[in-house]
């Protein structure tokens, strides 16, 4: 019961500071503040920069191997991902398992920082 709560805590944690931090700059592209090519780009930056600082924690809560930890955080978040591009009815796109794949290598390495930042 203790992993669930850890592990529920963290993809709370995540899934709330990518959702806050994008309301934000997509406020800003909806008054015009920022460009699209500058929106595009944050909101890669925010992603991976909130997968990374997650995957980095849950790398300080592990005794050992850090990468499992990663890849755990990587696949949940690539399934919640998947599974709200299919209910959205965007389809599978090759672009969206590129982003799959970086936002698994983001989370493994986060966890790999985290068990040597101890």
């Amino acid at each position: 019961m203790e992993i669930i709560k850890k592990y529920s805590l963290q993809f709370l944690f995540t899934i709330l500071s990518i959702s806050i931090c994008l309301l934000i700059i997509t406020t800003l592209y909806h008054f015009d503040i920022i460009s699209s090519n500058i929106y595009q780009l944050l909101k890669l930056i925010i992603l991976l920069g909130n997968i990374l600082i997650s995957g980095i924690i849950l790398g300080k809560k592990a005794n050992k191997k850090g990468y499992l930890e990663g890849i755990k955080l990587g696949l949940f978040m690539i399934t919640l991902f998947t599974l709200i591009t299919l209910i959205t009815g965007q389809g599978l796109k090759l672009r969206l398992l590129l982003y799959d794949s970086i936002m698994l290598i983001t989370a493994i390495l986060g966890g790999m920082i985290g068990i040597n930042k101890k």
